[in-house]
């Protein structure tokens, strides 16, 4: 039996802010027994740090930190830091590890305290870290687009776990979908909701186009509101398209003209084919590649950035 590569980990940085500390990156741990471990206590963000002519800048940081903060709200968890102090926090890890482009990932958990599933007398850690990191679906995933497929599994059900809280255990539904679609040859899965409709992929928003109108499925189809969603919501309106959250059936992927994925690791991704059915001609669209272009645009800081998106780091 051929032996099996083992995949490259996470491109290490200098440091680790922990808890208000900046700690040596393979020094950051935390005891086998942390709550989040064992129950799945933990709520994050991921956001995307940009290299512009100005230095690197985050994108839309506070509004990621935001929502962080309602994500844990929903769990009764508090933060022990204020949103200035983990912007701060941020700005300063990205500058110590001498980063122009990264991504950051915002951690809190419950961490060491009793066993059992009540979380409340378990203590609540915050955790930043930042890596660089390309494109999350492949280098050449903008340029042919994707294949996904739609997922065996469901989307969470309203009333099971909360959908508009950006949760670690949410990711264990993604994880399914996601390692089904790999083995099956797929670059991504999407999933349906509870009532059969389109939800989104394993850790990013759906769009769809048909005729000119752009489609994405409302938060109530169990999805997190993505921070690029609505990003990519205000450009194509700037672009003159119509935009309509409403629901999606499944065959909607099919005959629509052009679909894409997006997210802060995704950004905006072009899909190719759903289901080995082609999307359109199968290549990626007009409309996907206008988007994509005034999205990094602002990002990198080639026009000004007019929505106040970019944060000097």
């Amino acid at each position: 039996m051929a032996e099996k590569t083992k995949a490259a980990g996470v491109p290490k940085a200098k440091k680790i802010w922990m808890d208000g500390e900046l700690v040596d990156w393979d020094k950051a741990q935390v005891h086998v027994l942390v709550h989040a471990l064992h129950y799945g206590s933990s709520v994050f963000e991921g956001m995307r740090c940009y290299s512009t002519p100005g230095g690197p800048a985050c994108f839309r940081l506070h509004d990621h930190l935001h929502r962080l903060r309602q994500s844990a709200k929903i769990y009764r968890m508090d933060i022990p830091y204020t949103d200035e102090e983990l912007a701060a926090a941020t700005k300063e890890l990205i500058r110590v590890n001498e980063q122009q482009r990264c991504y950051v990932r915002p951690i809190v958990f419950r961490g060491y305290g009793p066993m059992g599933v009540n979380p409340l007398d378990s203590p609540v850690q915050v955790t930043i870290a930042t890596w660089e990191w390309g494109a999350y679906l492949g280098d050449e995933a903008a340029r042919t687009g994707i294949d996904v497929c739609v997922s065996s599994w469901t989307r969470l059900a309203p009333n099971t776990e909360p959908s508009l809280a950006k949760a670690g255990a949410n990711y264990m539904n993604s994880q399914l979908m996601k390692m089904e679609a790999v083995i099956n040859g797929y670059a991504e899965a999407i999933a349906l909701d509870i009532n059969g409709y389109v939800a989104e992929g394993s850790g990013e928003n759906i769009f769809i186009v048909k005729d000119g109108g752009i489609v994405t499925p409302p938060s109530g189809a169990s999805i997190l509101p993505g921070i690029t969603r609505h990003s990519v919501i205000v450009l194509a309106k700037e672009l003159g398209h119509e935009v309509r959250k409403q629901i999606i059936p499944r065959e909607g992927l099919y005959i629509a003209d052009e679909v894409f994925l997006t997210g802060s690791a995704a950004e905006i991704t072009p899909v190719r084919s759903v289901d080995r059915i082609p999307v359109a001609d199968g290549k990626p669209g007009p409309i996907t590649a206008a988007l994509r272009k005034a999205f990094l645009d602002i990002v990198t800081g080639a026009v000004p950035d007019r929505h106040g998106w970019l944060e000097p780091v």
